[in-house]
């Protein structure tokens, strides 16, 4: 009976040793979880957050881009070294360091383009970007998530209303371009919750939409054409006139970027019961137009050489030709021949050259507003920014004055030193767009919201 116990003591202390040695030579890798730390840029330091899992995965955050839990690829995360890359890229971005256990840091260099930029990380998360004016519950008014039918698919929203019976006048909002969900968010910010919880406060009951293949609704935005993308603006407005809550008379759009383009389509149709417009940086001009000066201004705000600038603008314009003819293909090799033509660590993928080529922007580029905008014969508020680079002011606001003559109720105005998003700006750029901590100028939330109490009054 000893000789047991003792054998079974030295067994438990054998086992005890072997889990002990296995724990020191495979602990948990250190470098799991929140790291933080700037890509030493000269003059323009980046901030950047990477998280490690457990799994041998790891994504990164780049608030000031507007990058958020994004996949990273080749990674490695252990004692032997600390690597990843940012994949579908130019310049083919990436990170090779190594863990410090001494000041527990990670320090390597971030590559792009050739180029070695120092990047030391510290743990915990990235800080994210200040946005002191996007709402915080409690609100002081309903907010109810709603759904209805255009053609064969469903369109999923929020609609917020004041508190009491009503009914209320009513504001729906119609993104700008590209796959946008119901808060329009972009680049860190989240004008469409900003517009309708100040509109919501003044007495207006706002619905705001995911657009389609976004969030709850369904259908795909790169198919759909014009007729698709205003039928489902009319079915927003249909669906609000038709709520007891709701004043079917006083129902209007508000339209940003794009959405400049879809609201006075539908405002215009016979019986289309939009009794008012709002033009938030809204084209005036045929989307092909918008697309060559917008080339131009950009290339320009960058510093690029006239040469450049006269190539880039030779080719948007040829692009823009043969998307109005309808020739996608065409426009898809065009698109393929000039990634060929640029240095080889620029190029993108070949699985994304003309990915962006699609019918949805086809029907972009050839759309011509002047129709509906003349058309218009209900209260219109058009409005721009002087540094707008996207919608360019120059362009637009002229043709805005012209188009909008024989409407009796049309105002048109521009806002200086303000860009495409009415933020305030040094140059314009989109680049600035995340680095602004204002979403939209006070002086714009103001001038809108006093243009509709002045005329479709709140309770």
């Amino acid at each position: 009976m000893r000789t047991g116990r003792v054998l079974a003591v030295i067994l438990v202390v054998v086992a005890a040793l072997v889990a002990s040695c296995t724990e020191e030579s495979n602990p948990p890798e250190p470098t799991t979880g929140d790291w933080h730390g700037a890509i030493e840029i000269p003059g323009q330091p980046l901030d950047i957050g990477v998280t490690f899992a457990g799994d041998g995965t790891a994504t990164i955050d780049i608030p000031l881009q507007g990058v958020q839990d994004e996949p990273l690829k080749d990674v490695k995360s252990d004692r032997g070294g600390v690597a990843f890359a940012i994949p579908n890229i130019p310049g083919d971005p990436a990170f090779k360091g190594s863990y410090d256990a001494g000041s527990d840091r990670i320090t390597g260099d971030f590559t792009q383009f050739g180029q070695p930029f120092p990047l030391t990380l510290e743990r915990g998360a990235v800080a994210q970007l200040a946005r002191p004016q996007e709402p915080k519950p409690p609100f002081p008014y309903r907010s109810e998530d709603v759904s209805y039918p255009s053609g064969d698919i469903t369109i999923a929203g929020t609609l917020t209303e004041p508190e009491g019976a009503g009914p209320f006048p009513a504001v729906l909002l119609v993104t700008g371009s590209g796959p946008q969900d119901r808060n329009e968010e972009l680049m860190g910010h989240k004008p469409f919750l900003l517009l309708a919880d100040t509109l919501t406060r003044a007495g207006y009951a706002v619905l705001r939409t995911d657009d389609r293949g976004v969030g709850g609704t369904g259908g795909k935005l790169d198919v759909a054409n014009y007729t698709d993308l205003s039928d489902d603006v009319a079915a927003g407005v249909r669906f609000l006139r038709a709520r007891p809550d709701i004043d079917p008379a006083r129902v209007g759009l508000l339209g940003h970027s794009e959405g400049g383009y879809l609201a006075p389509m539908v405002a215009a149709r016979p019986d289309s019961g939009v009794a008012f417009v709002i033009l938030m940086a809204g084209p005036t001009v045929p989307g092909g137009e918008v697309l060559i000066e917008q080339t131009r201004a950009l290339l320009a705000a960058n510093g690029a050489s006239p040469e450049e600038i006269d190539k880039q603008v030779r080719d948007t314009t040829e692009m823009v030709a043969l998307l109005k003819a309808g020739d996608l293909a065409g426009a898809k090799d065009l698109a393929k021949r000039n990634n060929a033509e640029l240095p080889e660590d620029q190029r993108l993928p070949d699985d994304q050259v003309g990915a962006e080529i699609t019918p949805y922007f086809a029907a972009l580029v050839a759309h011509d507003p002047a129709p509906a905008l003349s058309a218009l014969r209900i209260p219109v508020l058009a409005f721009f920014g002087d540094k707008d680079l996207q919608v360019l002011a120059t362009q637009n606001e002229p043709p805005a004055r012209t188009l909008l003559a024989g409407d009796p109720d049309a105002t048109v105005h521009v806002f200086p030193g303000l860009n495409h998003l009415m933020q305030p700006t040094q140059t314009g750029l989109p680049s600035e767009y995340t680095a602004i901590e204002t979403t939209i100028d006070p002086q714009v939330l103001t001038y809108v919201t006093d243009w509709l109490t002045q005329r479709f009054p709140a309770k």
